[in-house]
């Protein structure tokens, strides 16, 4: 899609934790038009374009929802925190980003997010449910402790509705509670340790990671020796921190193992 510059009506500032927030803005449909796993831009300043993932799948609608890691140290997250509290619209740019889902693909879809990447899972999510509510979805999620998945009842609720769904929390603080839930595996530690005890064979997957760039290629190389396909794993990192090769070799796993 050719990316369009608009101005959207802003519907709703919710507090979904007390580090992140939702927005939802009304676009006219078709300009709001996205592939799920998109992101957009917003306009701070003359100049300041800021990305975030498009957290909901296109719908025919002009709904867009963002979900935002506010950092009041840092001077564009606090800045666009001023600007949502004032102002009733925002100029954004869209769709971006290569990171969608393959329209042709049933393979099963193994979706691993850190803190706020969660926004483009949720997209992915559902875009894949509407294609087929069949579909085999393994979602990951990771964050410090347990109350910073910030949409937690969510995934639960896409476990509880679609047996092909698997929702997999992974903090590194270990929750009040057991785990618990239809179809929900808790975790504890670091995602690319948890992946590495718990998975086997990716090789019949179609991987999305969205995190940082250190997070993305840790998990990265525990699936590359899993079987994972360079040809099917998909991330934004990839464009804005690219490191060659994407996926090493099973080869170079086994030098650097036994460096």
């Amino acid at each position: 899609m050719t990316p369009r510059t608009l101005t959207c009506p802003v519907t709703e500032v919710e507090d979904l934790s007390p580090d992140v927030f939702r927005v939802r803005l009304d676009g006219r449909a078709e300009a709001a038009a996205h592939d799920p796993g998109q992101y957009l831009e917003l306009k701070l300043d003359e100049g300041i374009w800021v990305p975030f993932s498009i957290a909901n799948a296109w719908r025919g609608d002009g709904e867009i929802e963002l979900h935002i890691q506010h950092w009041p140290e840092r001077e564009n997250s606090a800045r666009l925190r001023e600007l949502l509290q004032v102002a009733n619209r925002l100029t954004l740019r869209l769709p971006g980003g290569d990171c969608v889902l393959d329209p042709e693909s049933r393979r099963p879809l193994l979706l691993v997010a850190a803190g706020t990447g969660f926004a483009q899972m949720k997209a992915l999510v559902e875009g894949a449910l509407a294609a087929d509510p069949q579909r085999e979805i393994a979602l990951w999620w990771a964050a410090r402790e347990e109350r910073d998945l910030y949409l937690e009842r969510l995934p639960r609720e896409w476990a509880e509705a679609h047996a092909g769904f698997t929702f997999h929390p992974v903090t590194e603080v270990a929750p009040e509670l057991p785990w618990a839930g239809e179809r929900v595996v808790g975790h504890r530690g670091r995602i690319d340790q948890a992946l590495a005890a718990s998975l086997e064979d990716v090789s019949g997957h179609d991987v999305y990671l969205s995190g940082s760039p250190g997070m993305v290629y840790a998990c990265v190389d525990v699936l590359a020796s899993l079987g994972l396909s360079s040809s099917r794993v998909f991330s934004d990192v990839f464009a804005y921190a690219p490191r060659d090769p994407i996926v090493p070799t099973a080869g170079s796993l086994r030098r650097e193992a036994g460096s």
